[in-house]
């Protein structure tokens, strides 16, 4: 009774800990005008329509699509978990919140980590385990990268393979339908799931009860991602083909399978090339020094990662962005299982070999090695004093936001809507003609990597003489008004 509340303690010291440095890295950041109206105002504005039972619209995502300001978040990806968080914007209505919570769903993925590595290698590795987790570059990255709904994806998963791991199989399915609710892409990884059950038939379960519990996971699966991709997803008024990324392969999943069948070495060529997928792939298997590779549980992790090496958007095959978040938990797992599996095998001819003691090795071994990680990710920045200076810029940057009055609708340039969005309706401020009587603009830093600095200046230029009054203009940033 007292060590089980000594690793409470521990878990819960472990938890915060980490919750606060994340929470440190993404107010640092959205304090000093670094974070982003796509996302964070995106997901700010959809959130605070479920907080006021109301649709969850994105005006900013809607106008940049072309689409209008009453466009439905859900139109875009389906992500209906998102209104779990409504209640906090009760407590406090703003993006800062949705920084906390994603914080706090990251660093709450440590105890069930925990729970699978001290049920299959033993309490220390737990611990060792669980700090790799915590100082892993995929969830700096995506701390470092305003919010996204993959905050969801480590809690959940972990939980899923925890659970299934204990013989709880009703919580797994739960964890499960809660996965699915992430994003409308979910439904692939529970068919990798699904495939992970299968292979554990014979280990865990009588054949009929594995293969049944295999086939569900996996049918639900691709029903799901195929419900919300043909009905879901239009039916309010989004379009389910917007982030297929696969034309080289195919027009759709039918053209997509007959290609891979009659070009499988050209399609699995793909994957490795150009160099920084292999980059990629090579940073989300060496945190657990390859283990992951002799397990099946790198199955549930497969789906995501073919999607998103397989597509033709370089965006999803860097390192950057928050999209390895998704995997990072499933990964961590399937290298402790690897290493147990990597282990056992060692000492069936190595009669010798201590168990324990190779087990507490690997998982300092990777412990190490996340730390070694830590200087190439956003996470180094904690530690420079550099990062948390506020230069100038940042001062014309608060008094800009300052001159706009609450309740308008104001166009604002990508890094200033976050600062606007709880208290107005923040649009996305582009190379395109102005619908907002409100524009904050900056012609002094590269807003977008698509509109040259010397564009934004004329497009300035162009709104006053469209008959905008200048209400502020200082280190760049302007603010105009059309009455």
């Amino acid at each position: 009774m007292v060590a089980r509340r000594r690793h409470v303690v521990a878990l819960t010291a472990l938890v915060l800990s980490a919750t606060g440095v994340y929470c440190l890295l993404g107010l640092v950041r959205y304090d000093l005008f670094r974070a982003t109206s796509m996302d964070l105002t995106l997901f700010d504005q959809a959130v605070r329509g479920f907080a006021s039972f109301d649709a969850p619209t994105s005006p900013v995502r809607g106008v940049n699509l072309g689409l209008g300001m009453d466009f439905v978040q859900l139109g875009e990806h389906f992500s209906p978990i998102l209104a779990v968080l409504a209640p906090l914007y009760w407590l406090h209505d703003g993006p800062e919140t949705l920084i906390v919570a994603q914080a706090a769903l990251f660093a709450l993925a440590i105890p069930p980590l925990w729970l699978f590595t001290r049920r299959t290698l033993g309490t220390r590795p737990a611990y060792l385990v669980a700090v790799a987790y915590a100082v892993s570059w995929p969830i700096a990255r995506a701390v470092n990268f305003d919010f996204h709904e993959a905050a969801f994806a480590p809690l959940l998963t972990a939980v899923m393979i925890e659970r299934f791991s204990a013989g709880r199989h009703g919580h797994t399915a739960l964890a499960a339908a809660a996965l699915l609710l992430v994003k409308e892409d979910m439904g692939l990884m529970l068919v990798g799931f699904g495939g992970y059950v299968l292979l554990q038939v014979r280990r865990r379960h009588g054949t009929l009860h594995g293969v049944v519990y295999g086939v569900m996971y996996m049918g639900v699966g691709l029903a799901y991602t195929g419900l919300v991709l043909a009905v879901l997803i239009p039916s309010v008024g989004g379009d389910s083909t917007m982030y297929w990324a696969y034309g080289h392969l195919g027009g759709d999943m039918s053209a997509v399978a007959v290609h891979a069948l009659s070009d499988p070495l050209g399609v699995l060529g793909s994957l490795f090339s150009p160099q920084v997928k292999l980059d990629t792939l090579a940073f989300l298997l060496w945190p657990t020094l390859l283990a992951c590779l002799f397990s099946p549980l790198t199955l549930f992790a497969l789906p995501q990662l073919l999607e998103r090496m397989l597509s033709d958007r370089a965006q999803w095959w860097v390192t950057d962005f928050h999209h390895s978040a998704i995997t990072v938990a499933v990964l961590f797992c399937a290298g402790v299982d690897g290493a147990a599996r990597v282990i056992r095998w060692a000492r069936d001819r190595e009669p010798g070999l201590s168990e324990r003691g190779a087990s507490l090795l690997w998982a300092a071994a990777v412990c190490a090695v996340a730390l070694t990680l830590v200087p190439r990710f956003p996470l180094d920045q904690l530690i420079r004093p550099s990062f948390y200076e506020k230069q100038p810029d940042v001062v014309a940057a608060e008094q800009a936001v300052a001159a706009v009055p609450s309740g308008v609708v104001v166009a604002a340039v990508n890094h200033v809507g976050p600062h606007l969005s709880a208290r107005t309706t923040v649009l996305l401020w582009e190379d395109r003609p102005p619908v907002a009587p409100w524009i904050v603009a900056d012609t002094a830093r590269v807003a977008y990597p698509w509109i040259s600095l010397d564009r934004q200046r004329q497009h300035v230029d162009e709104l006053r003489s469209q008959g905008y009054q200048v209400v502020y203009d200082r280190e760049g940033y302007v603010v105009l008004h059309r009455a």
